[in-house]
């Protein structure tokens, strides 16, 4: 078994938790991170480091803790986010800091630190990007922009440092998270959007954590080794479906 490191950001719940679970349950050597102490509920052998991701100093600092506790660094999973639900003229420059600093600079920060090594003996990076990087989201202005950045970037990486590197992204639909709760209490009648949203999806589910994290460990396995570029759309169908309700016909 590969005994690099993996590194996951904000990995003290929900996605990011699923995700260093996994991975620690496949036997590899994690390190996640985030802005507050460590979650008592993090299992004590995985590596955390309170840092914030969208300071290039601190971004790095997590590559070298990786590098000093567990040598080279194979997998980087960018899943560190945070939502505001406001349109442009709502926003502030504070929010623009807030999403744009953690969901874009943290992601290209994270990534700038850990690619000289990767370039060198070879890694894959996967990042989270969201079905509203591909359509926006109503009164998610910055979150959208984020994302779709994250993309963009995705993108950049794998064909500016393949083959050595393999850069990938996924893109969750509604997962039941924190995140998703809280943009459901948005609505006017929360049930009832919660109750819209669902009727949507051709699974006939909601995602949980654990969905997006089966896809990660997927795409950094070797069954996934002539993927790279891409944006995986993990959402049970629900961008598949025409707007257009069949209770209209």
């Amino acid at each position: 078994m590969d005994k690099s490191a993996v590194i996951v950001t904000g990995g003290s719940r929900g996605i990011g938790l699923a995700i260093v679970e996994k991975f620690f349950a496949q036997g590899r050597q994690v390190v996640t991170c985030g802005r507050g102490a460590r979650p008592r509920h993090l299992d004590s052998a995985v590596e955390w480091v309170q840092a914030d991701v969208a300071r290039p100093e601190d971004a790095r600092y997590i590559v070298e803790r990786a590098e000093q506790r567990f040598g080279r660094v194979g997998i980087l999973v960018n899943n560190a986010g945070v939502q505001v639900e406001k349109t442009v003229l709502e926003s502030t420059d504070a929010d623009w800091e807030e999403v744009m600093g953690i969901n874009a600079r943290g992601t290209f920060n994270l990534c700038r630190a850990v690619l000289p090594g990767m370039v060198q003996c070879g890694g894959t990076i996967i990042n989270l990007g969201s079905i509203s990087g591909q359509s926006a989201d109503p009164s998610m202005a910055l979150y959208n922009a984020s994302k779709a950045f994250v993309h963009g970037l995705t993108r950049s990486i794998a064909v500016d440092h393949g083959p050595r590197v393999r850069c990938n992204a996924v893109c969750p639909g509604w997962i039941m998270t924190a995140m998703a709760e809280d943009a459901f209490a948005m609505a006017a009648d929360p049930a009832k959007a919660k109750a819209d949203a669902l009727a949507r999806h051709p699974a006939g589910r909601f995602g949980q954590p654990d969905d997006i994290a089966e896809t990660v460990a997927w795409l950094a396995s070797d069954a996934a080794r002539f993927i790279t570029g891409q944006c995986f759309v993990v959402d049970g169908g629900l961008t598949s479906a025409s707007p257009l309700q069949p209770r209209f016909f």
